[in-house]
């Protein structure tokens, strides 16, 4: 019996210190987050595949999905042809061109012939200027001949052009996961119609996680970029799992202490955001509470 006062004097020794324990707060309190990018259709169409659904992973430049090509194609097949079509007609300006050429030459020879009678006193100055004035005529028509070959020239640019164009919309067309990481959410289906700047799916990478959690001000000169932290998040009702996480970003403003979050000192006014990035174990997940002590 002279042992009980002793026993009962350990025994509340305990429970005050599972309460000290208990009570203990940790620096920082938040919500987990992730990088989320929204994946927008690029072109106006109906969706022909969309390979994803909801919590499937994909990987970085796969192509998950494809919205209807048809009528880009088929207008780069009449570009084709028009092409072709003005292609044959260089070959026509180039032989006429050719024509115009070789009666030059012969014109030439004909001056020759009738300026030197004109000389010689054989021939008439008429002659000779009907002469020159066929030359001149002929110089023209190749000039002009000439022009419409360039245009040619200047027209199969400018389809060339739009055929590339209509390779960058067929590319737009092809849906590609942006990043490495798990689809959240699924806007559009296979059959539907994509509209150009409206979201067909959200994906974020979940192995590279962040805590966003708040300080006060006068925690703040205790904290750095790149520092080294812990953090702490919920296993069980009463277990916890201690996590290594590195400061990477902190707020230049102060911001009102947000109502959802409690911080050291409740009272404080002011805090300043910042970010621990956490590389996930596999139990952290979006919206998440957790704790971080920079000690």
């Amino acid at each position: 019996m002279k042992y009980r006062p002793l026993l009962s004097l350990v025994l509340l020794i305990i429970i005050l210190i599972g309460c000290n324990r208990k009570e203990e707060k940790s620096d920082a309190y938040g919500n987990f987050e992730a990088v989320e990018i929204l994946v927008t259709a690029e072109n106006n169409g109906k969706v022909i595949f969309l390979d994803i659904e909801e919590g499937v992973n994909v990987e970085k430049g796969d192509v998950v999905g494809l919205i209807d090509t048809t009528d880009l194609y088929l207008n780069k097949l009449k570009l084709m042809n028009a092409i072709e079509s003005v292609k044959t007609g260089k070959s026509g300006i180039q032989s006429e061109i050719a024509v115009l050429q070789q009666q030059k030459d012969n014109l030439k020879k004909e001056y020759a012939r009738v300026n030197k009678m004109f000389i010689d006193g054989a021939a008439t100055q008429k002659q000779l200027d009907d002469v020159t004035g066929a030359m001149s005529l002929i110089d023209k028509q190749i000039l002009a001949s000439s022009s419409k070959y360039n245009s040619i020239d200047s027209e199969i640019e400018a389809n060339l052009i739009n055929i590339r164009q209509i390779d960058v919309a067929i590319s737009r067309c092809k849906i590609i996961a942006p990043v490495t990481g798990t689809v959240l959410a699924k806007y559009v289906n296979e059959g539907e119609f994509a509209v150009a700047g409206r979201p067909v799916f959200k994906v974020a990478n979940l192995e590279d996680m962040y805590l966003r959690v708040y300080v006060s001000g006068d925690q703040l000169p205790h904290v750095n970029l790149g520092q080294s932290v812990e953090v702490i998040i919920d296993d069980t009702k009463d277990t916890n799992t201690k996590l290594t996480g590195v400061v990477s970003w902190i707020s230049e403003e102060a911001v009102f202490t947000p109502k959802v979050i409690q911080t050291k000192k409740e009272r404080v006014n002011m805090v300043y955001p910042m970010k621990i990035a956490v590389k996930n174990c596999g139990k952290i997940k979006v919206g998440m509470p957790g704790e971080a002590n920079f000690k």
